[in-house]
C-alpha cells in the first residue's frame, strides 16, 4: 500500500520498536503466546514489504474482518480479555462470538494493545459505538501518524450524536478515516457465501488500496467517497431492523414487512441528506443493501430484538441474555434526537423510541404509525 502523497516520505519507513514489532517477533518475546506465527502474505503492493493490518475488537464482525484481511496481508486481532486472544491464536476459534468458524491460521492474535496497533499501516475499529472514543484514548499514544482508520461500528455517540468517523477525528486527529460497511452477516462471510461491500474514504487512492486489503474471491469490495452517506445508512438500518423484527413478533405479514422496510429506507435517507450524504448511496450496499439484510436475516441481533419486543418481552430481559450488542437499541434515541435537530420527520424511528425507551407496547406502535396522514411517497426527498 502506498501512502497519500502528503506524507513525509520517512514515514512510509516499516516502523520497528526496539524489541521488535513483527507478530512473530511478538511471540517469541512472549512464549505461550497470544500471537501465531504469520505465514507469508498473499498481497505485496508496491514491490515492498506488504502492509500490516490490526483490527481493534473480536467480536463477530471484527474476527470475520480480520480473516478477510489475513488472506491478502498480515494481520492481528486485538481482543480485550487474553483467553479470547489465546483461543483465536491457539486453536484459531472464537467460540464465544463465532462458534463452530475455523479461522485462517495466519491470523495472530493478542490481548495487548499497544503491540496490537503499534507497527500497523491500517487500523481497523470493530469495537461498539458506545465503546469507541475510550478505546481510541487507549490506544492513540501507539498508533504511528498518517496511519488510516477504518470503522466498522455502525451506530452514533450518545451525548455528542457524533459519527464514529467524527469521534475517530476527535481522537485521532491527522489520520484519514472513513468506514467499512454494507450487507455483511459475519457467519455467512467465514461459511463461504458470496459477499459486497462498501469500503467509503474521501481519499479515493486510500479507498483502493484498500480494497485490495480485503477482498476476496468471494467477498467484493466496492468504494464510495460519501463518507457521511455510508455512515448515516449503517447507523439508522438498525432502527429499522427492529422495526422489522418486532412485525415478524406481532406475526404480521410480507406486506407489513415490506412497508416497513422500504418506508424506513425513506426516513433513513432523509435524514442522510440533511446531514450531507448522497441520495444514490441509500439505494446501494451501504443503505439498501444492509438495510435488507439486516431486517430479514435471521443471524441479526437488531431484529431480534424487535422480534422478541413484538412478543412482549421487556428490552431488560431481552439484553440480559444477549452476547452481543444490538447498536439499533442505543441508536434508536440518538436518531430521534438528531432527526429533531435536523428538522426531518422519522416516525417509523419515533415509534421504536417509544417502544425500546418509554416501555410502549410493540402493538400500539403499529397502531400509531397506521393513523398518520396521507402523503408523497417522495416526502422529504428534494
Amino acid at each position: 500500500m502506498t501512502l497519500p502523497r502528503s506524507v513525509p516520505p520517512c514515514s512510509r519507513r516499516p516502523h520497528r520498536s526496539p524489541a521488535g514489532d513483527r507478530p512473530d517477533q511478538i511471540a517469541a518475546r512472549h512464549p505461550g503466546a497470544t500471537l501465531a506465527t504469520l505465514r507469508e502474505p498473499t498481497a505485496d503492493y508496491g514491490g515492498g514489504m506488504p502492509i500490516r493490518v490490526a483490527v481493534v475488537g473480536a467480536g463477530s464482525w471484527g474476527t470475520t474482518v480480520a480473516a478477510l484481511a489475513s488472506r491478502n496481508v498480515p494481520t492481528v486481532l486485538w481482543a480485550r480479555r487474553p483467553e479470547l486472544a489465546d483461543e483465536v491464536a491457539q486453536t484459531h476459534r472464537n467460540s464465544e462470538y463465532l462458534a463452530g468458524f475455523d479461522l485462517p491460521e495466519q491470523l495472530a492474535a493478542t490481548s495487548l494493545l499497544d503491540e496490537a496497533v503499534s507497527g500497523a499501516d491500517v487500523l481497523v475499529m470493530g469495537v461498539p459505538s458506545h465503546g469507541m472514543r475510550a478505546t481510541l484514548r487507549e490506544l492513540a499514544q501507539h498508533v504511528r501518524p498518517w496511519v488510516p482508520v477504518v470503522s466498522l461500528a455502525k451506530g452514533l455517540e450518545v451525548g455528542s450524536h457524533l459519527r464514529m468517523t467524527e469521534v475517530i477525528e476527535q481522537e485521532l486527529p491527522g489520520h484519514p478515516v472513513g468506514v467499512l460497511t454494507g450487507p455483511n452477516l459475519a457467519q455467512e462471510i467465514l461459511a463461504g457465501h458470496a459477499a459486497a461491500t462498501v469500503v467509503a474514504f474521501s481519499d479515493d487512492h486510500i479507498a483502493h488500496e484498500l480494497q485490495r486489503v480485503f477482498a476476496g474471491e468471494l467477498f467484493r469490495v466496492y468504494t464510495n467517497p460519501d463518507v457521511i452517506g455510508c455512515e448515516v445508512a449503517g447507523a439508522l438500518k438498525n432502527v429499522v431492523a427492529i422495526a422489522s423484527g418486532m412485525a415478524d413478533g406481532l406475526g404480521t405479514g410480507d406486506n407489513t414487512r415490506a412497508a416497513v422496510i422500504t418506508r424506513g429506507l425513506a426516513e433513513l435517507s432523509r435524514l442522510g441528506l440533511a446531514m450531507g450524504g448522497q441520495l444514490m448511496t441509500f439505494a446501494g450496499l451501504a443503505g439498501m443493501g444492509d438495510l435488507i439484510a439486516t431486517c430479514i436475516s435471521r443471524h441479526s441481533r437488531n431484529r431480534y430484538v424487535g422480534e422478541q419486543l413484538g412478543k412482549g418481552r421487556s428490552i431488560d430481559e431481552i439484553v440480559a441474555e444477549m452476547k452481543m450488542v444490538a447498536e439499533g437499541i442505543k441508536t434508536s434515541k440518538v436518531v430521534v434526537e438528531v432527526a429533531a435537530r435536523y428538522g426531518v420527520e422519522m416516525p417509523i424511528a419515533q415509534e421504536i423510541y417509544r417502544v425500546v425507551h418509554e416501555g410502549c407496547p410493540a402493538t400500539d406502535a403499529y397502531r400509531g404509525l397506521l393513523k398518520r396522514g396521507q402523503q408523497s411517497e417522495l416526502h422529504g426527498m428534494s
